[in-house]
């Protein structure tokens, strides 16, 4: 990936971002489990703490800002799990 081009607007998801992204996108994971996305809805700050997400991703995910979470390592394809719990699809 050293020599992809950055397309502007966008954020390239590469091994790194998968590090950085991982407690985040572990969290959205949990969601295909209805019980996770209760629980989630019930405290979404403690939801976040136990996961041991970031401050930049908990501020990303309490805020509802999509593209910071992506900045953060998140990846699209587990977002869309916490989009939907939102009411939101991928295309929001």
């Amino acid at each position: 990936m050293a020599d992809a081009t950055p397309i502007p607007g966008t954020t390239i998801f590469d091994g790194a971002m998968a590090d950085r992204g991982y407690a985040l996108n572990r969290m959205c994971y949990g969601f295909n489990d209805a019980a996770n996305r209760e629980g989630f809805r019930r405290d979404e700050a403690g939801w976040c703490a136990r996961h041991g997400l970031t401050p930049e991703q908990t501020a990303a995910v309490l805020n509802r800002d999509v593209l910071g979470m992506l900045a953060a390592g998140g990846n699209v394809y587990y977002l869309a799990k916490l989009a939907g719990i939102w009411g939101l699809s991928v295309q929001d």
